[in-house]
């Protein structure tokens, strides 16, 4: 293992959210959700109803870990600099994307054969294919190809955003009456209308949450760590205000994440060897550090690949017979193996496609 330090609450987050949002995908596509409905519909309506509500997590942790990487880059006020900076992100985001993204193509070529369900799609056009390479595809209307890859678009656009505007304002003051101005437009106007759902605007009130909680907690300037925390407080007063108006779980869980990170965001534990002589107890805490991390790490690539397993699993389902019976429980087993099955694949994903292509940047 490495020996550097990591944040468990960071690392746990990610690991979280990637957990929730898979589960969220295969309870709600396909003969297998359907079926394992009928045995643990509670948990599979929940899953269904309230697990995409993970994003949000994704959204502040993601706001969080830009502003600790853009705040410490050299020289952003130069626009070629910028521009390299939002280009070697989109080179760290493309490698693993467009290899899940041909194995989907893959998987949904295979599962069409079998599967009669909306979900599978239509077969891929190169123009759709192109647009998913270049993040246009919500832009330009077109069908996704894999559930989720939307969130990398926008994840994209949302980093590029932060970049500009820290090379745009000459002071952190004026950044987060800019930022302050964003998020409540954003928490209190465009992420409630579908119309903007394929641009960074529907999503900057909780990626704005994650950037203020850095710049709270871990800006070296007292002075911007004060300001920050009035605004962020401000933030919350709306929110809070605004729900007696409308109710929207989303932005309190947003701020909640936010809240957690400003508080244990930065607390660090040590990746190394187990020592023999560690108490038993301390052993099994460290085990189980071991398995946040090993997820954190590849919560991305699990987070790319995993659809094609809710294919694959469909697909098995029908084509072996097994759907016929309608048997929760054979449903929910095959669902469960398919996860780990994602995890997995992930793994190798990660490993000989995500670690090399760090490599490669301008």
């Amino acid at each position: 293992m490495q020996s550097k330090n990591h944040f468990l609450l960071v690392d746990f987050l990610k690991t979280f959210a990637a957990l929730i949002i898979i589960l969220h995908h295969f309870s709600s596509y396909g003969q297998i959700a359907e079926d394992a409905r009928l045995l643990l519909p509670v948990a599979m309506t929940w899953l269904f109803e309230y697990g995409r509500y993970a994003v949000q997590i994704f959204l502040v942790m993601g706001g969080y870990l830009a502003a600790q990487s853009l705040t410490r880059s050299t020289d952003l006020k130069n626009v070629r600099n910028v521009l390299k900076v939002i280009f070697n992100r989109y080179l760290r985001l493309f490698a693993p994307y467009v290899v899940a993204l041909i194995l989907t193509i893959l998987c949904a070529w295979i599962a069409r054969f079998w599967v009669q369900d909306e979900f599978v799609g239509e077969s891929e056009t190169l123009g759709q294919f192109l647009a998913h390479l270049f993040f246009l595809q919500g832009i330009l209307g077109l069908d996704s190809i894999s559930a989720g890859v939307w969130y990398v678009a926008i994840d994209w656009q949302l980093y590029a955003i932060l970049a500009i505007m820290l090379s745009m304002f000459s002071s952190f003051r004026s950044l987060i009456w800019i930022l302050l101005v964003l998020c409540v437009a954003s928490l209190l106007f465009f992420n409630r209308s579908g119309a903007y759902e394929n641009y960074f605007i529907y999503f900057m009130g909780a990626y704005g949450l994650g950037v203020l909680a850095q710049l709270c907690k871990n800006y070296p300037d007292p002075k911007v760590n004060r300001f920050a925390k009035m605004m962020f407080v401000g933030i919350g007063v709306v929110i809070v205000i605004s729900s007696f108006h409308q109710f929207w779980l989303r932005n309190i869980l947003a701020y909640i994440v936010a809240i957690a990170l400003i508080l244990w965001g930065d607390s660090a534990y040590k990746d190394q060897k187990q020592d023999q002589k560690r108490p038993q107890h301390q052993s099994r805490k460290h085990k189980l550090v071991n398995v946040i991390l090993w997820g954190s790490r590849r919560s991305y690539c699990a987070f790319l690949i995993h659809f094609s397993f809710v294919l694959l699993a469909n697909t098995l389902y029908i084509a072996w017979g097994m759907s016929r019976p309608h048997d929760g429980v054979m449903a929910l087993a095959l669902m469960l193996v398919a996860v780990v099955a994602s995890w997995l694949a992930a793994t190798y994903l990660y490993r000989w496609v995500e670690v090399p292509a760090r490599k490669i940047k301008l």
